[in-house]
């Protein structure tokens, strides 16, 4: 069931009228209700795969425990530690990971001059989600490990923690320190919190309807017919890009926290307009901020983070990126994608700008940005924007001839919309967003944060046009990062 299906917006007000006027004063009967809701939203993909979140819900319940158990025995909490790390990472490593590894191999052999005859692959399906709610059991046994908080004995709260069903399959990827400390106390109905969560869940749908479907049969045809197109066409393939996998993921994000809103609970923010990012290193605070942060508090700091020599830190920052890269995808395209980051990274790092911009944004103090901050702003889209070839292609040699196209091909050519549609249409769109964006940029929880009732009312009515006008049926409508 996916958010901008017409069942989710069946399912999501019979679960949301069932929450709060039948278990209103039961806080066991509202998560109860959630998590029988989260199975069946899940089961509804493939019920198979339910039984892979239930074992890595009961591991990490089990192993919280015994991590806490034995806190006076290091070695002990190390051992139990491993076990989850091993079980979760071991779970992502098969049904995900198995085939890339076997083909991986045996084309390592053939590179030495062996004949395999027989494949090593297996038909394995990727359960939806699974780098998510496993990266969120692992940390919670991890925040235990390191005391940042106490384990829960109540399996009923865990349970639901893991399998939320607005952050499930995507996230943000939580953690219990904020998540299953709300799961387990009392969440009383507010009205404003509620109205806050519909704004965002709104706001989710146009950017997901509107601009990312709205750019996908363009993105598609460009990127499966590159050899063909001059370099004009592939770089505004790129581009479209861009913004349609911003528009997908973004716009998961603000329904998946806009929904918990509406049952009480605050996630963390997972996007702040990374467009307006002065550099790379901003762009990654501003990017899938839940990843980011969870690979940075349980895999760069462990390793000494900054704290190190500056040999040592790059070489950790390099560690993140392409770690980072491979749990996107069992792909060679996301591992170059990921050293291509570690590269634009790693200059600013040394030159100790990688945080001057943090808890700002671009032209903090004044309407419009600077010309510096112009360039800034074009550059670093340019940058994370090129490295969006090898997000998007199918494979490395694609990657490398969709480059060689955009250097070889040089010359310019109107683009024809592949259904026929007008291609300046779309040009106005993006360009009406981004100055929409731009406005509302230093809020990243509130789209619709005006003065004017009358200007309110004339968005809300333009966003819900949109989103009607563009909204397909019989488009293939899922979202980008369930497949990751």
């Amino acid at each position: 069931m996916a958010f901008n299906s017409l069942e989710y917006f069946i399912f999501l007000p019979v679960v949301f009228i069932c929450y709060w006027f039948l278990f209103k004063k039961s806080i066991r009967g509202q998560n109860l209700l959630i998590l029988i809701s989260s199975y069946f939203f899940y089961g509804l993909w493939d019920w198979r795969f339910l039984f892979l979140i239930f074992a890595s819900t009961l591991v990490d319940y089990f192993v919280g425990l015994k991590i806490h158990d034995v806190r006076q025995n290091k070695r002990k909490q190390k051992i139990w530690l491993w076990g989850s790390i091993i079980f979760n990472v071991s779970l992502l490593g098969f049904f995900k990971y198995y085939n890339f590894f076997a083909d991986s191999f045996l084309e390592m052999f053939q590179l030495f001059g062996y004949t395999v005859k027989s494949s090593w692959t297996l038909s394995i399906i990727l359960p939806v989600g699974i780098s998510f709610y496993t990266f969120q059991t692992m940390s919670y046994s991890l925040d235990i490990y390191y005391k940042r908080i106490e384990p829960t004995k109540d399996l009923l709260s865990f349970a639901t923690f893991v399998a939320f069903f607005p952050q499930l399959v995507a996230g943000p990827i939580e953690r219990a320190s904020n998540l299953l400390g709300q799961i387990t106390n009392n969440r009383k109905f507010n009205y404003d919190q509620i109205v806050a969560g519909l704004k965002l869940i709104l706001w989710g749908l146009f950017k997901k309807i509107v601009i990312a479907d709205g750019l996908a049969p363009i993105v598609d045809d460009i990127f499966a017919n590159y050899s063909s197109y001059p370099s004009s066409t592939l770089i505004l393939g790129v581009t479209l890009f861009s913004f349609q996998v911003y528009g997908d993921f973004s716009g998961y994000s603000d329904i998946a926290i806009g929904t918990a809103k509406l049952f009480g609970v605050e996630l963390m923010s997972n996007f702040k307009f990374p467009n307006f990012s002065r550099n790379v290193a901003e762009y990654w605070q501003r990017w899938h901020i839940s990843l980011s942060t969870w690979f940075r508090h349980y895999v760069y700091i462990p390793l000494g983070g900054s704290r190190v020599s500056k040999l040592l830190s790059v070489r950790n920052i390099c560690i993140i990126f392409l770690v980072s890269g491979f749990w996107h995808g069992a792909n060679w395209t996301f591992i170059f994608w990921g050293a291509f980051h570690a590269l634009a990274y790693i200059p600013i790092f040394l030159l100790g700008r990688n945080t001057i911009y943090k808890n700002t944004v671009v032209a903090q103090n004044s309407p419009l940005p600077s010309f510096k901050e112009m360039g800034q702003l074009m550059l670093t889209f340019s940058i994370v924007t090129f490295s969006r070839i090898f997000f998007r292609s199918e494979s490395i040699t694609d990657s490398f001839n969709f480059i060689s196209g955009i250097f070889n091909r040089w010359e310019y050519a109107s683009y024809e919309h592949p259904m026929g549609y007008r291609m300046t249409d779309y040009f106005i769109l993006i360009f009406v967003f981004v100055i929409y964006e731009y406005i509302i940029r230093k809020d990243e929880r509130n789209p619709f944060k005006f003065d004017s009732q009358i200007v309110r009312f004339l968005t809300y009515t333009l966003v819900i046009f949109a989103i009607l006008l563009f909204y397909d049926s019989g488009f293939d409508r899922s979202f980008i990062y369930f497949q990751f």
